[in-house]
């Protein structure tokens, strides 16, 4: 068996990376460490360059068709890993999953509609709806007294009118953490299908359950939930390819898939790039071990960042993810507001993180970390913030 090297520091200057690329523009300064943007300082494993690498040996790259094994594979991984026996003919491939969701908005919605979303959350979910002169609604999530959160369902029935016509889901939810039970999203289900409204669920980090907790994809809860959904998923927050464009759509119901699926393909946005299928066919087959090593060490690395933050600035609470490597940070304790926190960050502890504002009602006080780097890295960067 392999054994993976996390704490490796890779070196990502000259490669155009956004996380390092645009400290200035969006931080004012570039002598940040960045822990912001939700892709990995792991090095993207070996078996996927390779299968890259193998490709490019073959320099012809004119017009290609999907692989043949490309659509199994990824029914194959569904299965294993979510118990989800999803059929070839459900899937399409998508440019991104934020395209997606415009995609789903302009085909589902018209100008005078609305989209529901559950703040805090991913914060495309607000300006991808906005930006195509939607409405947005807030269904805001249920802060609990041990800083998790629930659905509020009482709050979601006040505010879904008529003219609601799309629920955008994070699941697991981002930033938050949180791997949706199986009577929440049921509930969910119920909710929308008897109002008629489509819920797109991003899943992009189900593959990225820790600690033992088990992902439910929306669509399998139940048969109203097959019906009434979009599901976006991709390998790329995996297997740190974010750069490869490799996301796809599952849609079981067959009216929703018919539409959604004729327009895609009448615009010519459902053909991958020559390489998507090459490096997610490869993930799929020979990446559960290297997945498996890098959960465990994300984990740690939660871990590390909980128990050094309770030793040492208390006043800061790390709300423990159980899914994906990004920790929602409670600051609200060191009694800043907005400028201070932001100046406490950036120009004092010299750190690049998400703004806990970005992601709406709910996220005043709060930052988002990125813990997926090498472990001395979030050393450092802990020492900066008590520095």
């Amino acid at each position: 068996m392999t054994t993976y090297d996390f704490d490796k520091i890779v070196d990502r200057s000259g490669s155009c990376d956004l996380k390092h690329e645009v400290l200035a523009e969006r931080y004012g300064r570039s002598d940040l460490l960045p822990l912001w943007v939700a892709d990995m300082d792991f090095e993207t494993p070996q078996f996927i360059t390779d299968a890259l690498r193998r490709r490019l040996d073959h320099s012809l790259f004119g017009y290609t068709i999907v692989p043949r094994d490309f659509w199994p594979t990824v029914r194959t991984w569904i299965a294993d890993h979510h118990q989800w026996e999803v059929e070839e003919e459900w899937m399409r491939f998508i440019p991104g999953i934020v395209k997606g969701i415009g995609f789903v908005i302009n085909v589902f919605t018209k100008e005078d509609e609305k989209v529901i979303i559950q703040p805090p959350v991913y914060h495309p979910f607000r300006l991808t709806p906005e930006g195509n002169r939607r409405e947005v609604v807030m269904n805001p999530l249920i802060e609990n007294a041990d800083g998790s959160y629930s659905m509020d369902f009482d709050n979601l029935a006040k505010v879904a009118d008529s003219k609601c016509r799309v629920l955008i889901l994070s699941n697991p939810h981002n930033p938050a953490g949180i791997v949706w039970d199986v009577d929440t999203l049921r509930r969910l289900a119920d909710f929308c299908y008897e109002r008629g409204i489509i819920v797109i669920s991003d899943e992009i980090h189900c593959d990225m359950a820790l600690y033992g907790n088990k992902h439910h994809p929306f669509a399998s809860v139940s048969e109203k939930a097959a019906h009434c959904s979009i599901t976006f998923m991709a390998p790329s927050k995996t297997f740190n390819i974010a750069g490869i464009v490799s996301s796809f759509c599952v849609v079981p119901d067959e009216k929703l898939r018919s539409k959604f699926f004729s327009w895609l393909t009448a615009n010519e946005l459902d053909e991958p790039h020559l390489f998507a299928p090459i490096a997610t066919i490869a993930a799929y087959r020979e990446g559960e071990e290297w997945r498996r090593q890098m959960l465990r060490y994300v984990e740690g690395n939660v871990d590390f960042v909980i128990s050094w933050l309770k030793e040492n600035l208390p006043q800061v609470r790390a709300l423990r993810p159980q899914a994906s490597f990004l920790v929602w940070l409670d600051c609200r304790g060191l009694g800043l507001d907005h400028d201070a926190l932001i100046d406490l960050f950036v120009n004092r502890a010299r750190l690049a993180l998400n703004d806990g504002e970005m992601f709406g009602m709910g996220g005043k006080g709060f930052m988002r970390m990125n813990v997926a780097a090498p472990r001395s890295v979030l050393k450092e960067a802990l020492c900066r913030l008590l520095n």
